[in-house]
């Protein structure tokens, strides 16, 4: 059982953070290559990269961490337990997945401002913009944190250090 907490959330999303679908040049070093059924979506196996070491790093940043991932419950079954990760709660995006809107905001972006409900959060993803930033400003009450990760590269020493800074500096 979870506890609740008045700590930060951190929203991660699986693809581009954590598998850096788009590298250049093969599988990243200290990556392993998991091959998944397919998922939801997806019409045959998923090739995925995942490094073991982020889900220690990212258990040790002292947030309350979600999914924030089209795998959703999937990414508990796949992903966690290549990262070491406890299974986690996932943001369900069922009734806005991949839903476009006329003002560039992401279909994810609405749906985690209301989960949040003005508490902390950072989010990890390959797909934020301006549009989102801006979204965030004006609709959320307390600190937030978009952190854009480059899919070519998934999570880094930099983008760690930027999460434990706001983590740090709420």
């Amino acid at each position: 059982m979870r506890t609740p907490s008045t700590g930060p959330l951190l929203y991660l999303d699986v693809d581009g953070p954590l598998n850096p679908y788009a590298a250049e040049g093969g599988r990243p070093d200290g990556y392993t290559t998991l091959r998944v059924p397919p998922v939801g979506l997806a019409t045959g196996p998923l090739r995925v990269w995942l490094d073991p070491a982020h889900g220690p790093a990212l258990l040790a940043l002292g947030y309350e961490l979600w999914w924030a991932t089209t795998w959703m419950a999937e990414a508990n079954t796949w992903i966690g337990p290549v990262l070491g990760l406890p299974p986690l709660p996932y943001v369900d995006f069922t009734d806005v997945l991949f839903g476009h809107g006329p003002d560039l905001v992401h279909w994810k972006t609405r749906t985690l401002v209301a989960h949040a409900a003005g508490r902390p959060f950072a989010w990890v993803d390959d797909e934020q913009s301006a549009a989102d930033t801006d979204y965030v400003a004006a609709h959320h009450a307390g600190p937030a944190l978009l952190h854009h990760v480059d899919p070519r590269a998934g999570l880094r020493e930099r983008d760690f250090a930027a999460l434990a800074a706001f983590a740090g500096g709420r």
